[in-house]
């Protein structure tokens, strides 16, 4: 072969690896619109925990580190930590908590009551690195209101599964992500082992109440209570819940498999492993050609049914979590197939491409489903500061090419995923998603060190044509090497 030929081959194998991925610019500007846009309960706690996986990993409870973690704070980790902090702060210091007041959430007057858990882990990582000795914030006292708050006040079930709301015991999928976490990162900042297995508890319930056999085991997003508060209930298999569900698991997962009492709970751990796993082949059973779920993931797209990027993304970001944390690899093709389409550039020729409209900056036109559109909470404001990745921050991998926000397919110029649900009234086509924003991170920060370990399971068999090209990306550079050395 002589070194025209070479070079053309060459160019022909990175054309064909060249699958597009974020650069840290365009994570910026995702990062930023979270900063702006994450204003209610379980956002702030969805973008605290985004942050500390993709910008501070050895402060994340999937750190391979260990936990508890380090109880001071790096200098060269301050400034990702700050935003985290920043949340922890504005939230407890509005709470005014005070010895005569009953326990209380984290947020209060939005009617939910296991959203605000979310924040709980910001609050208790606070508290763990003596935030308070600095401001004069009493973070203990506001992790403890919260933690008896949840044990003690909000209403149950019969049989003991803690109500997603204040008014009336309703149960949402969303739930599973927002308070099992924090009972589980609450128990092994303290020792209490008892709250690991409530954290097992909770979840087991809301499975027993939510999981659809019918639906192959895709889970319900709203079930019990009734019409005339909180809304009316969701039988129907929201993809956005599902994601919520398995990825509430899997920081479940992480924490107890992390901690020093990993031995105590490896049956706990095997469940959800298992539960998990039954979320991911229900999902994916589902997927249409264009590799992103509807709003709803057994209903074909239509006039009625919107297809959805921010539930993709958490799904997706699952399995990379799943294939680090459990050693299970089965949906990593789906994966891949998923972030490839997510990240695909507006010419490319990816069958979702043809399917999507792309919106434009400033355009705030949203089409509207059929289905379910009950709003999710009461508006509510709380500050939000914004953040610049630390020089420290995990990169997009090396081995993709990265274009432009405003030249990918599922993104705004301005970096707003899309198109997504609107996260307060689950049944509508939205136009700004803040969780979807922190959904976007978690998939990043997943992707990121799964590449960074190797990419486990990217070789098994029914691995995905990206995957399999880049083996020959690989091989070809050392043929391509070794010819043109000697053309």
């Amino acid at each position: 072969m002589h070194r025209p030929l070479a070079v053309s081959f060459a160019a022909t194998l990175l054309s064909l690896v060249s699958a597009q991925a974020l650069s840290e610019a365009d994570i910026t500007t995702v990062t930023q619109n979270l900063a702006t846009g994450a204003q209610q309960s379980w956002e702030l706690g969805t973008r605290a925990q985004s942050l500390l996986d993709l910008y501070v990993p050895n402060f994340s409870v999937f750190s391979s580190t260990g936990l508890p973690p380090s109880a001071s704070v790096p200098s060269n980790t301050t400034s990702a930590l700050a935003p985290v902090f920043s949340i922890a702060k504005n939230v407890v210091s509005a709470l005014k908590l005070n010895s005569t007041s009953g326990p209380s959430g984290l947020v209060g007057g939005d009617g939910a009551a296991g959203d605000p858990a979310s924040i709980g882990v910001a609050v208790l990582l606070a508290n763990w690195t003596g935030q308070g000795s600095g401001d004069g914030v009493d973070y203990a006292k506001a992790a403890q209101s919260q933690l008896e708050y949840t044990l003690n006040v909000v209403p149950r079930t019969s049989d003991g599964a803690i109500s997603h709301r204040v008014a009336q015991v309703q149960l949402w999928s969303d739930s599973v992500f927002m308070v099992p976490p924090f009972l589980a990162y609450y128990g092994v900042l303290t020792g209490n082992t008892t709250l690991l297995t409530e954290a097992y508890n909770q979840i087991k319930l809301y499975r027993n109440y939510l999981r659809d056999t019918d639906a192959k085991n895709l889970w319900k997003h709203i079930v019990l209570g009734n019409n005339t508060q909180d809304g009316p209930n969701d039988d129907g298999h929201w993809s956005t819940g599902n994601g919520w569900a398995a990825a509430g698991m899997l920081r479940v997962i992480a924490t107890m498999k992390n901690s020093p009492y990993s031995k105590d709970f490896s049956s706990q751990q095997k469940d959800l492993a298992s539960w998990v796993k039954e979320i991911h082949t229900a999902m994916f059973a589902n997927i249409d050609s264009t590799n992103i779920f509807t709003n709803y993931a057994d209903k074909p797209a239509s006039s009625d049914m919107f297809y959805d990027t921010a539930s993709t993304s958490l799904i997706a970001s699952t399995v990379y979590r799943a294939a680090l944390l459990l050693n299970d690899h089965s949906h990593l093709p789906n994966a891949e197939k998923c972030r490839e389409a997510l990240f695909a550039t507006s010419n490319s020729s990816s069958s979702s491409n043809s399917t999507f409209g792309r919106r434009q900056a400033g355009d705030s036109s949203a089409s509207h489903s059929a289905s379910a559109s009950a709003s999710r909470s009461a508006s509510r404001s709380s500050g939000a500061s914004s953040v610049s990745p630390s020089s420290t921050a995990p990169l997009a991998s090396p081995s993709a090419t990265t274009a432009p926000l405003s030249k990918l397919a599922h993104f705004t110029d301005d970096g707003w995923l899309t198109p997504v649900v609107n996260p307060h009234q689950f049944g509508v086509q939205g136009q700004n998603s803040p969780e979807g924003q922190a959904f976007v991170l978690e998939l990043q920060a997943a992707y990121n060190e799964w590449v960074a370990s190797g990419s486990p399971g990217a070789n098994a068999a029914g691995r995905t044509a990206s995957a399999v090209v880049g083996w020959a990306w690989v091989a070809g550079c050392v043929v391509v090497g070794s010819l043109l050395a000697y053309a």
